[in-house]
């Protein structure tokens, strides 16, 4: 059997569509990724199409490294550099490098991260005397960033108000700074990529020539440049092959344009419209539930997503007392789960709209002694000791990167003060020279330069530095090894000791060690690649796969990913949606598609979660239910009650109290309280204290006496498990209501257990 004999009809139809523009909506699930490699193992075995023809763009590192083994493993053979795989930044990237002599940097320019941008806009800003709390930096930086989305340098920018006038002055800043820096933002990269093959007919036509076929994926993604961009490179064959789902379009914050599909269907009148919508990830009730929330947006390509896995769970939902009851509940049922073997950590992803959610999250599996890993909080890449490090390696290969040089000319401390730096950047300005050109001829000529004189008593410290400089940018001329270069930089400036005065903090030199096993892997593809796909990293490349533990991401984050068991927290109205989305149609059709992106990630449990109460900025507010929650039918939905702290929830019986606001889903009315408390005096519990809405036996909540937790176990009793067999209880305590137990057992080692979830008995 051939690989095309293992796709389904509408996979078929796109993996061997004639050549010319080709358009393929692929629903979640739809296994576009094989369509994609597919495609281009279609091209090269069966068309002929050498792979130097070949470009396919990406949206992170991951998926190209994974598309690319794909394809080598279909063909069976090593493609190398003749088949470019990559996202838009890589691959322009590699054209800015190769055609520099046309950009106003040179060939070894450093690219600026996040906050390397902002350190600039509020250097700016202060130099030109602007209100910083009037004209916040990120929202400076965001303006200047979506001017250059939409192709605009500093002298195509409106001036018609007093407010567009100072953007337009800070962005010409910026830019002189970034030029100066021989440097460029993540922007910049496709704005100069667009300007030549714009300006350039002769580098268009090369090019054009060159990617006879070009594949893009997450192409809903794309913004105004990037689909410019497409549109040079493919001027000469028209084989732009795109695949994408307006349906899953959430980046607009950073401008990605959904409407680019619709704009690619105007623009190759004649192109071939493919849907994949048969999903090979979700259960039906899973789908269903989200094509009911999709389908009330507009301007899209209606799908009807089905699956061949059958009905499946139907969609739980559980609404809280509050925040932290929200939070606890999530982790009681983690931990009912891992401690009944019913699943294990990796299958388990909870999701929020924002990061700040994730706080009461990991408090509730601290309490419960349960491990987790969180995407998108304290990136590998944003820790002090690694953001030192590629500084260093970036001034030692761009001494120009005034950036990168201003955060490490006093690390470790080396006595320049500010008076010293000042008269730095002075003497540079006056000299039109760079500031770290100055370091090297201070480091170089000593008090022989004629900048000595004017940096008074800080010559000396200055000119130490400057000569650390000229010795690494000499010695990676001579030996260009990444590692050697790291480890001279270490030993130079005694930065191991320095990392580790701090004996708290014990894991930043592990980290620096990290980095340095990183840099191995890019022996061969030297320095200035290491020092991009630095740059370039996203969060998702960062993943480990690894890991056997539950996943705290934001909505944002989970895009391209899947698990087993999905939750889906805070499906209030101001949190899911936003409540800056409430007076926009666009932003709040966004926040739809963000929702049915995380409905989409669940393969076969989907848990949607909110609370009556939450805390915001010190005050507690009742809460509305998110309006997205009403289109979900009834049918599809399984209302779970938590009967107490610790315990099983159980289906909700059907009888509780009504609505107060009338924006809450008919069967979301049912509910009674979130938890015992808000029931009446005389209302019995509203579950079965021996069925847990996963189909399992459970234990029943620890009775009391006197408002105190009963405790079943002591301090030597001798316990049986199901799993771990005989055991010896060690410790008993109370925590947040719950009796938990400390037993050795004598086969498997101590385990921690909490009394009211497990299936603990005295011998």
């Amino acid at each position: 059997m051939s690989q095309l004999d293992k796709l389904n009809p509408a996979q078929y139809e796109a993996v061997t569509a004639p050549f010319g523009p080709t358009l393929v909506l692929a629903g979640p699930g739809s296994g576009k990724t094989r369509v994609l490699t597919q495609r281009i193992a279609y091209l090269v075995r069966d068309l002929d199409v050498r792979p130097y023809h070949i470009l396919a763009v990406t949206f992170t590192n991951k998926a190209a490294k994974e598309m690319r083994t794909r394809v080598e493993d279909i063909l069976g053979e090593d493609l190398g550099g003749s088949l470019w795989i990559g996202t838009f930044h890589s691959i322009c990237g590699r054209i800015l490098r190769r055609e520099a002599e046309y950009l106003p940097v040179n060939n070894n320019f450093v690219i600026m991260d996040a906050d390397d941008q902002l350190t600039l806009v509020k250097r700016i800003l202060k130099e030109l005397n602007i209100d910083d709390k009037i004209y916040r930096p990120q929202s400076v930086h965001n303006e200047i960033s979506n001017a250059k989305n939409n192709l605009l340098f500093p002298k195509d920018m409106p001036r018609g108000d007093y407010k567009a006038e100072i953007i337009a002055r800070v962005y010409g800043k910026y830019q002189d700074a970034l030029e100066q820096s021989n440097a460029v933002d993540f922007d910049d990269m496709l704005l100069y990529t667009y300007q030549l093959l714009h300006d350039r007919p002769e580098i268009r036509e090369r090019y054009g020539k060159r990617f006879e076929q070009i594949l893009v994926d997450e192409f809903q993604d794309t913004n105004a440049a990037q689909y410019q961009l497409l549109r040079k490179l493919a001027s000469v064959h028209k084989g732009l092959f795109a695949v994408g789902d307006e349906d899953q379009s959430i980046y607009r914050w950073r401008g990605a344009d959904y409407r680019n599909i619709l704009q690619f269907e105007k623009d190759y009148p004649d192109c071939k419209k493919i849907l994949l919508e048969q999903n090979y990830r979700s259960t039906q009730n899973i789908l269903n539930a989200a094509r009911a929330v999709i389908d009330t947006n507009k301007n899209r390509t209606p799908k009807a997503l089905f699956s061949d896995r059958g009905d499946g769970d139907k969609i739980r939902y559980y609404e809280a007392e509050d925040d932290r009851m929200e939070a606890r509940f999530v982790v009681d049922t983690i931990s009912t789960m891992l401690a009944n073997r019913t699943a294990a950590g990796r299958d388990f992803a909870v999701l929020y709209r924002a990061n700040g959610q994730s706080r009461l999250l990991e408090d509730a599996f601290l309490n419960r002694g349960l491990q987790y890993r969180i995407v998108g909080a304290q990136r590998f890449y944003g820790r002090r000791e690694i953001k030192d490090m590629i500084a260093f390696l970036r001034v030692a290969f761009n001494p120009d990167d005034e950036i990168s040089l201003t955060r490490i000319i006093n690390v470790p401390t080396r006595g320049i003060g500010d008076k010293t730096l000042q008269n730095l950047r002075m003497a540079a300005y006056e000299s039109q020279r760079s500031v770290g050109r100055v370091l090297m001829d201070l480091g170089k000529n000593g008090p022989e330069s004629p900048y000595w004189p004017d940096l008074g008593r800080g010559a000396l410290a200055i000119a130490d530095f400057g000569a650390l400089i000229v010795r690494w940018n000499e010695s990676l001329k001579s030996d260009p090894s990444i590692v050697a270069l790291l480890d001279r930089i270490i030993a130079d400036t005694r930065y191991q000791p320095f990392i580790m005065e701090d004996k708290d903090d014990i894991d930043r030199w592990d980290n620096v060690e990290e980095l340095r096993r990183m840099a191995f892997e890019y022996e061969d593809r030297g320095l200035s690649e290491f020092l991009q796909n630095l740059a370039l990293v996203a969060d998702q490349d960062t993943i480990v796969e690894n890991s056997d533990l539950p996943t705290l991401m934001t909505l944002h984050a989970v895009k391209g990913l899947e698990f087993n068991n999905v939750f889906i927290i805070g499906l209030d109205d101001g949190t899911l949606p936003h409540f800056r989305s409430v007076d926009d149609p666009e932003e709040m059709a966004e926040e739809r598609r963000l929702f049915y992106v995380g409905i989409t990630r669940a393969r076969n449990q989907l848990t949607l979660v909110r609370s009556e109460r939450r805390m915001s900025f010190g005050n507690i507010e009742t809460t509305i239910p998110s309006r997205f929650l009403s289109a979900i039918p009834e049918n599809l939905i399984q209302v779970i009650e938590n009967p107490g702290a610790g315990s099983f929830a159980a289906p909700f019986s059907g009888r509780g109290k009504a609505t107060r606001w009338e924006s809450k889903p008919a069967w979301a009315a049912k509910i009674g309280a979130g938890s015992s408390s808000g029931r009446g005096a005389s209302e019995k519990p509203l579950f079965s204290a021996s069925v847990s809405f996963f189909g399992r036996g459970g234990a029943s909540v620890p009775a009391k006496k006197n408002g105190a937790v009963d405790r079943k176990f002591a301090v030597g009793d001798a316990v049986t498990h199901p799993l771990w067999g005989k055991g010896t209880v060690r410790s008993s305590q109370i925590e947040d209501g719950d009796e938990v137990v400390a037993v050795e057992f004598a086969n498997a080692g101590q385990k921690k257990l909490i009394v009211s979830l497990s299936r603990l008995k005295k011998a």
